[in-house]
């Protein structure tokens, strides 16, 4: 497991921080709340699964647990080009609606604290595709972070084919 670095520090008069976890994907920092992270590993042996949807790069076995793993650019539709050490790729295992899913990421970069106050509404333009799942800019300084909701990033239906993935066998 990947240790993470301290949380930066932050106070919100206007109401509670969000912890979040941080990564990087192409020139790109996006963020996870951290109660929906269970944990960072590094990339693992990811096995395919047939006719899967083609940003599922297939499933794992985490302690005896299969999860489903969704490449991030993929399911983004990311093509901006940027040079990735392959070293530095992990997998980031979240939980939503009752459903364990891994995301590849191209790096982990912190922990972060951010006050409520420092959360935009995402912009007009994020309305399209998956632009219900972010729940905001955040501004972090010098640099802007997307805010992610993993509650609202999968609809039931691929929710349900995700956890078909999974589904033991007799």
């Amino acid at each position: 497991m990947t240790s993470l670095p301290a949380l930066s520090k932050g106070k919100s008069a206007a109401g509670k921080p969000l912890h979040l976890v941080g990564f990087r994907v192409g020139n790109e920092e996006y963020c996870f709340e951290i109660l929906k992270v269970q944990e960072i590993i590094r990339m693992a042996p990811i096995t395919a699964v047939p006719n899967a949807p083609g940003h599922v790069e297939g499933i794992i076995n985490l302690r005896g647990r299969i999860v489903p793993v969704i490449d991030f650019r993929r399911r983004f539709h990311i093509t901006a080009e940027c040079t990735v050490d392959e070293a530095d790729k992990v997998i980031v295992i979240t939980a939503t609606r009752n459903a364990t899913v891994g995301f590849i990421v191209d790096a982990l970069s912190q922990v972060m604290k951010l006050p409520a106050e420092d959360l935009s509404p995402a912009p007009a333009g994020a309305a399209g595709y998956d632009g219900e799942a972010i729940r905001g800019v955040g501004n972090m300084g010098d640099r802007l972070v997307i805010v992610l909701d993993l509650d609202r990033m999968f609809s039931d239906d691929e929710l349900s084919g995700l956890a078909g993935t999974t589904a033991s066998r007799p």
